[in-house]
């Protein structure tokens, strides 16, 4: 274990000396982590034993979605999202049961496995973006701010919004196989996860932005402790939904983006340390994915898997979101660009460990072919990410 500790402490230390010259490159982060996990894992060096059990990869991926959802929230600019609402709302009301739909068709043209509500999983497992991954793009200043503030805001609902209907889907799942006996009530579900989320981190955000801003007012908050604000807050927002049986990711974006707007440009000093935690989880979830998941399911891959992962990333996200954005003003630039934007990753790595916790009969396939599409995406989105912008912005030059 201490060997472990030893070369992951020290990895992370290079890794933060070069983060500014690698951000700038096609090299994601996500994409040396696994990869460096991949290379130290039992496939090749065999310095980590590529041992990791669901609830320790689980808890890592939640804690860092959630400091990620949360810091993004805050720093969306609230004036762009309400003068380009409909972008977020066309993509997440409309775009997102769109790939969901498509990617339930897909599924069970593909896979004769699959039974058909577990073909309905699958699909919603990976309607999911990943908010850490799309950071790179999100973050770019050369983008319309419409544009980040768009994927940002989709990224930060859309996996909250899954929640609730990946519960009914494997209970409905669960009630065909004869394994339950409670009969579903999907309305009541999807209430329940998106109006708890939604009180749960509101009500938290509320009171501790309002301390905070008395706190600063009576100068009691000091440089140290301050780095400790947003992490406790974003944390506090999702394990309360999470308790009450409510949407823990709706609770984190939502809260985030009121404790941005209460703080208003002191939001910036608070959320940064945020930023750092999150980005140190996000590397620990990744090199453990990269030395524990893909060394056991290598063999396993199929070419309808490969051609399954390849369409999700493509046809099934694509085609939805690029109609949902039909007479919202957007080009065919820009609904191709908000399409492809759609990366999997620690959202549907949670996702499939619920499901394989269900213990559905075709829980591992379905966890199999989420691995892959996500490897797929840590590649292709990490490496798109730069000429894709600068295909965007050109065009908006010329546009201009």
């Amino acid at each position: 274990m201490d060997h472990e500790i030893v070369i992951l402490a020290i990895f992370a230390f290079l890794y933060s000396i070069v983060a500014g010259k690698t951000e700038r490159s096609v090299f994601s982060g996500p994409v040396i982590f696994v990869f460096v996990g991949i290379l130290m894992g039992p496939l090749v060096l065999g310095w980590f034993e590529g041992v990791a059990a669901r609830n320790q990869l689980r808890m890592f991926a939640d804690l860092t979605l959630v400091l990620i959802l949360f810091s993004d929230a805050a720093n969306v600019d609230l004036s762009v999202l309400r003068s380009r609402i409909a972008i977020p709302s066309r993509m997440l009301l409309v775009g997102l049961p769109g790939v969901i739909a498509l990617g339930f068709i897909l599924a069970l043209v593909l896979f004769d496995t699959l039974t058909f509500f577990e073909a309905a999983i699958l699909g919603t497992v990976l309607a999911a973006t990943d908010a850490a991954l799309g950071k790179s793009v999100i973050s770019d200043t050369r983008l319309p701010s419409w544009v980040r503030v768009g994927l940002n805001s989709e990224s930060g609902l859309n996996d909250g919004l899954c929640v609730p209907f990946l519960f009914i889907f494997i209970a409905l799942e669960l009630n065909a196989i004869g394994l339950s006996e409670n009969p579903v009530e999907p309305l009541l579900v999807v209430v329940q996860e998106v109006g708890i989320g939604l009180a749960a981190g509101l009500g938290l955000a509320l009171i501790g932005g309002l301390l905070l801003r008395l706190s600063l007012k009576l100068g009691w908050v000091t440089e140290v402790w301050m780095q400790v604000t947003v992490p406790a807050l974003a944390l506090a927002c999702f394990a309360l939904a999470q308790e009450l049986h409510g949407s823990g990711y709706i609770a984190a974006f939502c809260g985030g983006m009121l404790f941005g707007h209460l703080l208003d440009d002191k939001t910036h000093q608070f959320v940064v340390a945020a930023e750092g935690v999150g980005e140190t989880l996000a590397m620990i979830t990744w090199l453990l994915f990269g030395s524990a998941v893909i060394a056991n399911v290598i063999g396993l891959v199929t070419w309808e898997v490969l051609a399954y992962a390849v369409l999700s990333l493509t046809v099934i996200r694509v085609l939805p979101i690029f109609l949902s954005l039909a007479g919202t003003g957007a080009t065919v630039r820009d609904r191709l660009f908000l399409g492809w934007f759609g990366p999997r990753g620690l959202a549907s790595i949670v996702f499939a460990i619920i499901v394989l916790d269900s213990e559905l009969q075709g829980a591992p396939f379905i966890a199999l072919v989420v691995i892959v599409t996500v490897v797929f995406s840590l590649v292709a989105h990490g490496f798109s990410a730069r000429p894709m912008t600068a295909w965007l912005v050109g065009q908006k030059a010329v546009d201009k």
